[in-house]
């Protein structure tokens, strides 16, 4: 699986993570998105009469038919980074891959019974080899997270609402799950960007790789400082009109957007989290069962909680203000009234304190 001959990538001895729980890299936002969307009315009916529906077998049938297998005679190079990836995650079943002919950058993981990924020649073309496995390791983590199955279903329903859309209200419903479940799929974007890294274990290769499907093949003029400046400046920058569009062009998205993707990623990979799994510190996937769903849903809250908190997006802080300065902020206005009445604000001359 390793080839030191390549002098071009800085080090190909990396970290396996035997029996790693997908617990290990979720993104909080993931864990709790995907818990408020099985809490959503009438998703578990709709997941369960959809499990039966969804055509699984032709959309493999389709790849398998005009798609090119990823294999030990096809593509070997991408083969080899699936069964490194599938290693290193210590995912045992290794998913069926495909190349299709698209010439716009893409990759995916769908699948009910068994994950299928599927890359485009887009997106082959434009990567180098450590870049590409990042993304490899960001699809197979899709699988190991169990992702694949929510994926296929916000495909079918996003088809369907375009079918339905004339139907008075029928569009209403499945609309609702569709912008749930691309709220969710955002976050679990960031999950898996973290598994690239953890499978690639270079983060300046997944930089690159964001960049690219960002701005295309051209390395030498970008930079990666700049590019993160661009996440810093869409955070913090505008009003509160700003704030409110930001969220009106993120909804029809299934991924967010690539600078802020990659400064989320550099932030964990800069965390004692990622550290601590390098040095085999992680929950496995033998100790799943016991997890407490109570404790999973705390630990979102307290992220989120902490996103508000330290957000400069002018939105975000209004929001922090309100909810963390609440108990203060009353207790400003009483005594700004107070202040009032005792300087002669009853006295009919109408006026106030500054």
């Amino acid at each position: 699986m390793t080839d030191s001959s390549h002098e071009s990538v800085p080090s190909r001895r990396r970290t396996r993570f035997p029996g790693i729980s997908s617990r290990a890299y979720e993104h909080p936002a993931d864990r709790s998105a995907l818990v408020a969307l099985r809490k959503l009315a009438g998703f578990d009916t709709v997941f369960k009469a959809l499990s039966g529906l969804l055509p699984e077998r032709s959309l493999r049938l389709l790849f398998l038919s005009d798609s090119v297998r990823v294999g030990d005679t096809q593509f070997a190079h991408l083969n080899g980074m699936l069964r490194d990836a599938c290693y290193i995650l210590d995912l045992e079943k290794v998913p069926a891959m495909y190349v299709t002919q698209d010439p716009k950058p893409g990759a995916m993981c769908i699948g009910l019974d068994e994950p299928i990924i599927v890359v485009t020649t887009g997106l082959v073309e434009l990567l180098d080899e450590e870049e590409m496995r990042a993304v490899v390791g960001h699809e197979v983590g899709h699988a190991l997270s169990g992702h694949a199955v929510y994926r296929t279903v916000l495909l079918f329903l996003t088809n369907l609402a375009m079918k339905v859309a004339w139907i008075p209200l029928g569009n209403v419903a499945v609309m609702a799950i569709v912008t749930a479940l691309r709220e969710w799929f955002r976050k679990s974007e960031l999950s898996a960007d973290r598994a690239g890294l953890l499978v690639g274990q270079d983060l300046k290769a997944s930089m690159r790789g964001l960049m690219k499907i960002a701005g295309g093949n051209h390395l030498h003029e970008m930079n990666v400082d700049a590019f993160l400046e661009q996440a810093e400046e869409y955070e913090a920058g505008g009003d509160l009109r700003d704030s409110v569009l930001k969220i009106l062009n993120v909804l029809p998205r299934s991924h967010p957007f690539t600078t802020v993707r990659a400064a989320e990623l550099k932030k964990w990979a800069e965390s004692r989290d990622y550290q601590r799994i390098l040095d085999g510190h992680y929950p496995r996937r033998s100790e799943d069962k016991d997890t407490s769903v109570t404790d999973s849903f705390r630990e979102s809250a307290s992220h989120y909680a902490e996103s508000v908190r330290t957000s400069k997006d002018p939105l975000m802080k209004l929001v922090g203000d309100i909810a963390g300065g609440a108990g203060d902020l009353g207790g400003k206005l009483r005594d700004r009234f107070a202040g009032s009445n005792g300087n002669g604000s009853g006295n009919g001359s109408g006026k106030g304190t500054d």
